[in-house]
């Protein structure tokens, strides 16, 4: 049963330069207790697209298409309802803990305030529930630790604690927004042992653009470029048999994989090409690719790619 629904969606921002145009014609559907990597290149659209599912966007943002949640589509519901929903349904675990948590807040008082608001518990009860999910997490001495202030946490004794207000209110979908950057790599192995641990019964869109951390973590992965998505597939299918020029790229500019750049750069998105948005930079690309916008295509069962290189079900 699907659980979130993206469709059509489009997301813009007027700015004096022009019309950033940063997540165009995006389709995502994900099942209950699904873990969705999607990945990407900084700047192509990812943190967007989240934060757009949240509602969580400037007013003046033009956004078009649908989000269905459990049968609603969020982009109709009232600030209100939207108010609701955020937190008890659906939470984020914003990327940058650093600047995302309150400095002069208690790091228990920022969890208990997020449980009192959707569960309406008193003071002392929030706060004990505050110091159990800060247990859940892996701090130690939580009771203690609760009543320090983020300065007084390390980088991953923060981002841990952004992971603990996320699931604090227990809900259906968790949106994970880098939650390994920054860290090092002990760290950030065990930030991703920590988040499949505790979002097992849960599912959770996991935005980054860690491979390894998608690889670990997710049971599929939806690949994005310049707005859009370019190639979707279970995981293990993307590794072994990536189809899509730009994932290829991708793939091979891991140190595992001889870390061979992409040619160029990716495209404003405020002037974003015609035709296919990573024709100037792939070596495959034809006439067609420079004129025309290729759709989504199903090449084998399950393994979608946008690209005039492949027809349906002919990979």
């Amino acid at each position: 049963m699907t659980l979130l629904g993206v469709r059509n969606l489009r997301v813009h921002f007027p700015t004096e330069e022009g019309l950033v145009k940063a997540v165009n014609t995006v389709d995502l559907e994900m099942k209950g207790r699904e873990k969705l990597g999607l990945i990407g290149e900084t700047g192509c659209g990812k943190t967007v697209l989240g934060m757009c599912i949240m509602r969580l966007l400037q007013p003046n943002t033009e956004v078009a298409g649908e989000i269905w949640y459990k049968g609603r589509d969020l982009l109709r519901l009232s600030e209100g309802e939207m108010r609701k929903v955020r937190g008890r349904e659906i939470a984020m675990i914003l990327q940058n803990p650093a600047t995302s948590l309150n400095p002069v807040l208690r790091v228990g008082e920022q969890i208990a305030e997020a449980i009192r608001l959707h569960q309406g518990l008193d003071k002392r009860t929030a706060w004990a529930r505050a110091v159990e999910e800060l247990e859940a997490v892996k701090i130690a001495s939580a009771e203690e630790r609760a009543k320090e202030y983020p300065h007084q946490f390390s980088g991953g004794m923060q981002e841990r604690a952004m992971i603990a207000m996320g699931l604090a209110c227990d809900p259906a979908l968790i949106i994970a927004d880098e939650p390994t950057k920054g860290l090092d790599v002990k760290i950030k192995m065990q930030v991703v042992r920590l988040l499949k641990e505790v979002v097992r019964e849960k599912a959770m869109l996991f935005i980054t653009h860690d491979l390894g951390a998608a690889a670990e973590i997710c049971d599929r992965i939806a690949v994005m470029y310049a707005g859009e998505i370019v190639e979707c597939a279970e995981t293990s299918e993307i590794f072994r048999n990536p189809l899509h020029p730009y994932t290829q790229g991708f793939l091979n500019s891991l140190p595992n994989r001889g870390l061979k750049p992409i040619p160029g750069v990716s495209p404003s998105l405020i002037d974003i090409p015609s035709g296919c948005r990573f024709h100037q930079r792939c070596d495959c690309a034809t006439e067609i690719c420079e004129e025309e916008h290729s759709e989504m295509v199903e090449v084998k069962e399950g393994h979608f790619v946008r690209c005039f290189l492949f027809g349906e079900k002919d990979a």
